[in-house]
């Protein structure tokens, strides 16, 4: 009998604990895939300022992305620290570092110890130190070699996308940049995360104190179109109400200064993204790297053999199948298989890639017989408890020992199931917003399967119709009982999959196909707004608006009356002025939920 209970027991424990692993599972991929096709509209919007530039639509406001920043907007090169002290005062009611150059030990520590504390470091000095990082990289080539000793470790960290806390563990953990401890960071410092800025004036500051043991990469975030779409700017914006403008030329000037790759030992090269068939080690060390625009659009518009090799380096991702083709997924840079890195290799003498760009739930992964490796320092980078964080030591054998950790902000750590029903619970969030973005084309999928206009299809067809729609190769019958209900007969109920959610604000101007096509690209729309917006005032007029929706809509292949957008502009010009607050706008087409749906 006991013996019969324990049996029992381990079964139902085997039982719960792989169906908590199958729901984090079809959790995360539900994030990627949304994260994913979220960066295909990426590529379809970045199109869209060059197709209004070609357009004559407004030259003035688009030139600035394929070209370099004007005079008028670049931070004076020549412009001394001292001269920043006179253009900008620091009042004494400023209670935060206040940095002298050259820097020290003793300034790192200082920030350190303020942003713990959630204190901002004043522009003046924001500035200065942009100026003086921008001043360094300038003399550093596009690809950094770096040697190991017996006595040095290295240690290399990928993503951290504006999670300082990430940051602040990993020096906890294992030691602020030294001479005695080396670091590379692999790129993708900003974005997504609230304290970009923070983690930018850190690494930029060690990167002044200890220029040869504190190593940048560039990474595919490290760019403005990104930063307008991913919330970078806007956390500049925020932060530095008066000087933000400055701040974000500077960093622009500063980004294209960022080293492309690192080589440790003639043997391991590290990058953020990838290869391609195409890669050449020789000319990306010899490219004038900040002469080279790396949004995601220049694939398509300009045809520059420097601009593919960039792009590759900086978005493709490996694959287990052999052969390099276009990485579809995010819509920018490849796929590249194990007989492309061996083909590099074998050209350069290479024994192993370190690389980041992808979420890994352990917080790396080794792919390609072990010459590959991924690392992602971003723990929760979807939610709390989505993923670990991990960084990599390299001691001079070239061995990689990998640390793991993840960041929480509970007081009491969450248990497994808990920490699943987290992820799962935004994870459906995103989803169903997704799914109400094309309600549309949805309910034409389903009617398509429902011939006798019952209201009701098969699971199957309902799973075939969310596919062809949505792309986001999901295990959509797995999921059909968190989104839609089911008859008794075993029937799916497809109107149901949109019960449970309605626009943000309702404005009876908006026709329903408006409104869905609103919601659909309301940050596309956003991006196209900011950049039309130059003084940032989060005004355009009601003109500007209205020519830039219909060449938007032109652009995508969008069906939707002039009439009615022209119609609901007017509404929402409440005071008149032939000008409308354009994120009020479109906040009130965003998703939200009546209640959360629990699995049937």
């Amino acid at each position: 009998t006991v013996i019969r209970a324990a049996i029992l027991i381990q079964k139902w424990y085997r039982f719960t604990m792989a169906r908590l692993e199958m729901r984090r599972r079809y959790s995360l991929s539900i994030f990627q895939s949304i994260e994913y096709a979220d960066e295909q509209d990426q590529l379809q919007v970045c199109n869209l300022p060059f197709f209004l530039y070609k357009h004559l639509c407004y030259p003035q406001h688009f030139s600035q992305i394929f070209t370099s920043p004007s005079a008028s907007q670049v931070v004076d090169e020549d412009l001394c620290l001292k001269e920043f002290e006179k253009k900008i005062d620091v009042p004494d009611s400023y209670y935060g570092p206040r940095l002298s150059f050259p820097l020290t030990v003793e300034d790192a520590n200082a920030l350190l110890h303020a942003f713990r504390n959630e204190q901002l470091l004043h522009a003046r000095y924001v500035l200065q130190l942009l100026s003086e990082t921008r001043r360094v990289l300038k003399e550093m080539p596009s690809i950094t070699h770096l040697s190991t000793s017996y006595s040095k470790e290295i240690t290399v960290c990928g993503d951290l996308h504006g999670n300082l806390d990430d940051l602040l563990l990993i020096f906890y953990k294992n030691g602020l940049p030294s001479e005695q401890n080396r670091y590379v960071f692999n790129g993708d410092f900003v974005d997504r995360g609230k304290n970009s800025m923070e983690i930018l004036i850190i690494l930029f500051a060690f990167l002044l104190i200890y220029p040869n043991d504190l190593h940048l990469n560039r990474g595919n975030h490290e760019d403005y179109i990104m930063n307008l779409r991913y919330g970078f700017t806007k956390e500049v914006s925020k932060k530095y109400k008066d000087h933000w403008k400055q701040i974000l030329c500077l960093l622009r000037d500063v980004f294209s200064w960022l080293p492309l790759a690192t080589i440790i030992d003639s043997k391991v090269l590290i990058l953020h993204g990838g290869i391609s068939d195409t890669t050449d080690l020789d000319f990306l060390n010899a490219l004038e790297r900040n002469k080279v625009r790396v949004h995601i659009h220049v694939r398509v518009i300009l045809f520059s053999f420097k601009n593919f090799a960039i792009l590759d380096i900086l978005w493709s991702d490996p694959r287990s199948q052999n052969g390099c083709t276009p990485n579809k997924c995010r819509g920018g840079g490849c796929y590249f298989g194990p007989d492309v890195t061996a083909k590099l290799f074998e050209r350069y003498n290479l024994k192993m890639l370190i690389r980041s760009h992808e979420f890994k739930p352990e917080g790396y992964e080794i792919s390609h017989d072990g010459k590959v490796i991924t690392i992602f320092s971003a723990s929760n980078y979807y939610e709390e408890g989505s993923n670990r964080g991990a960084y990599i030591k390299l001691n001079p054998e070239l061995i990689p020992r990998f640390v793991q950790y993840q960041v929480s902000k509970f007081t009491r750590r969450q248990n497994l199931r808990e920490r699943v029903g987290t992820i799962e619970s935004s994870a459906l969030k995103s989803l169903r917003e997704k799914i109400y973005a094309h309600k549309s084309e949805l309910t034409s999928a389903f009617a398509q399967y429902d011939v006798n206009g019952t209201g009701r299809i098969s699971v199957n067809d309902w799973a075939a119709a969310m596919e062809s729609v949505l792309q986001l190769e999901l295990p959509w019958r797995m999921l059909r009982s968190q989104l839609a209900q089911m008859n008794p007969d075993g029937e799916v109920d497809f109107m149901s999959c949109f019960y449970d959610l309605k626009m943000g604000q309702p404005i009876k101007e908006a026709q329903p196909a408006l409104a869905e096509t609103l919601c659909r690209y309301r940050k596309d729309l956003e991006i196209i707004f900011n950049i039309i917006d130059k003084d940032h005032s989060g005004f355009i007029s009601l003109e500007e608006f209205s020519q830039t929706w219909r060449l938007f809509t032109s652009h995508l292949g969008i069906d939707v009356q002039d009439d009615s957008i022209d119609k609901l502009v007017l509404s929402i010009d409440y005071n008149k002025d032939g000008h409308i607050d354009f994120n009020e706008f479109l906040e009130a087409f965003h998703v939200v939920h009546r209640l959360e749906k629990k699995a049937t």
